[in-house]
């Protein structure tokens, strides 16, 4: 079990600037379990993950982007994984819900950035949904530059020979099964650098029963499963002398009433986790309340994948290891005036605000950013005149030592 934390929460829209932290950079596996709320994950025991969790550590975090603000995210499956996956909220994603209609694939997944910037990487999916690496990743396709995986397990859910269709959906739990099995194997023997593995049982027992028993039990077989994986990364650590790095989360909470549902902006719907064997967890990690879109950067960082700035400026998230500057940006317009706030991560230096009128990123361009004040970072706070910014849209970018955040500012 898992013992529950009380930590400050943060909403906002972060970005990041890449500092390697680790001369030997590690092979890294994320796992999404589906649906399983923090209180759950607290309160049934999951000896697996206490263990991963004691070597690195353990934090509540969030889903949906800012409650009521320009990024509120819907706490569905699809849209979840493609937060963790760009690092982005669903206003610059593009994916509403399980149908992933027309993601913006100019906001780039963690295994496209791995490609890019680092082509000599070896990247594996591992996965229940097809749809995963089909459409989240875009394997193949042109709009992602043809990404190609160097491998990939999946699409087990359309065989319906080894695995019939039964209605009490026991056939998630083999395919999970079949689709860990092979993940440990895989990182036993071929040892990738990059692998996603996703397991889809846990939320289909909280659809079907919600708060129950099956529910509960559901979650001890994902523990059991990660274990399976945990083992497979410990042989490659003692046998090779490799340096591994595994973080574990959900896409979403629950419903309050009966734990059946999600989608919605309650409280325990938006109420996340990450477990993660990472060293090096900073305050932001161990005192605040991170959101999905943080894994990203920081694996960027732990891999020593360095994004262009514009691509940098662009991503909600910040690193849960090694030193952040700054967290948290908001800003509240009235008039021509913004009030802009910030959680300060350093005693000393500086913040350069930056500002831009236009969001051509979006549609594959650049956008040209103005240095408009240079602040002290512990004053947490400034003002902006943007009387000579009559636009009715603008980006804010706070930018200091170790990383940088951003906010967008609406006139409504």
């Amino acid at each position: 079990m898992i013992k529950t934390i009380q930590y400050l929460a943060i909403i906002g829209c972060f970005s990041f600037m890449g500092i390697a932290q680790n001369k030997n950079n590690p092979k890294v596996v994320f796992v999404i379990v589906d649906g399983i709320p923090a209180d759950v994950i607290e309160k049934i025991p999951t000896a697996n993950l206490d263990i991963i969790s004691q070597v690195g550590g353990y934090t509540r975090a969030y889903v949906g982007g800012e409650k009521d603000g320009y990024s509120q995210t819907p706490t569905i499956s699809a849209v979840g994984y493609n937060s963790l996956l760009t690092g982005t909220w669903a206003n610059k994603h593009n994916v509403w819900g399980n149908g992933i209609k027309d993601p913006n694939y100019n906001y780039w997944t963690v295994f496209r950035y791995a490609k890019e910037y680092r082509p000599e990487l070896k990247t594996a999916v591992f996965s229940t949904w097809e749809d995963n690496r089909t459409k989240l990743v875009g394997e193949n396709l042109k709009e992602t530059g043809n990404l190609k995986l160097d491998y990939y397990y999946d699409g087990f859910e359309h065989d319906t020979i080894n695995f019939p269709h039964d209605e009490d959906r026991s056939y998630i739990n083999k395919i999970d099964e079949h689709v860990v099995t092979e993940a440990s194997r895989y990182i036993k023997e071929e040892a990738p650098d990059l692998s996603w593995v996703y397991l889809e049982y846990t939320d289909d027992m909280g659809h079907k029963f919600g708060d129950s028993d099956q529910f509960y039990n559901a979650v001890k077989i994902m523990d059991n499963q990660i274990g399976q994986l945990r083992k497979a990364m410990q042989y490659r650590k003692d046998t090779y002398n490799e340096n591994w790095q595994i973080y574990i989360t959900t896409d979403h909470g629950r419903t309050k009433e009966n734990g059946k549902g999600h989608g919605g902006q309650s409280t325990r719907e938006r109420s996340t986790w990450i477990v993660t064997s990472a060293q090096g967890l900073n305050s932001y990690f161990e005192r605040a309340e991170p959101g999905v879109v943080d894994i990203l950067p920081t694996i960027l960082r732990n891999m020593d994948i360095h994004p262009k700035k514009e691509q940098l400026w662009e991503i909600d998230g910040v690193p849960l290891t090694g030193p952040i500057s700054v967290a948290n940006a908001k800003g509240v317009l009235e008039g021509n005036k913004i009030e802009l706030t910030w959680d300060a991560y350093e005693k000393r230096g500086n913040l350069n605000i930056w500002i831009s009128s236009t969001n051509n990123f979006n549609q594959g361009g650049q956008d040209e950013y103005r240095l408009l004040k240079k602040v002290k970072i512990k004053s947490q706070r400034a003002f902006l005149d943007l009387s000579g910014y009559p636009s009715n849209f603008n980006k804010i970018i706070l930018e200091g030592k170790n990383n940088a955040i951003n906010s967008w500012v609406i006139k409504k």
